[in-house]
């Protein structure tokens, strides 16, 4: 697989998908909006009109265990919306 890791199935990404036609997946961090267009078309068989990326960094995270505080941070990430053209659609549950 190239720049594409794993689609974001959240509630709020299944109704834009519903109303919109959008879809969302988490991308590689040095990949540009060509590269993910041009792997969403191949690997769906669908038309892209646009594609909207946001970068998010990780998270401070700590936690009181017995022996002391534990400190960490999450992974940062890129995220990529992807609209589709009007009568395409991508079936994420179509293999289950």
């Amino acid at each position: 697989m190239g720049v594409i890791f794993k689609p974001v199935i959240t509630e709020k990404m299944t109704s834009k998908g519903e109303r919109l036609n959008q879809f969302g997946f988490i991308v590689d961090k040095r990949a540009n909006k060509i590269q993910i267009k041009s792997e969403i078309q191949d690997l769906y068989n669908v038309e892209v009109l646009s594609v909207n990326t946001m970068n998010y960094s990780g998270k401070s995270k700590s936690r009181n265990t017995k022996s002391g505080i534990i400190s960490g941070k999450t992974n940062a990430y890129k995220k990529a919306v992807v609209t589709l053209a009007e009568g395409d659609t991508i079936d994420f549950f179509s293999n289950i």
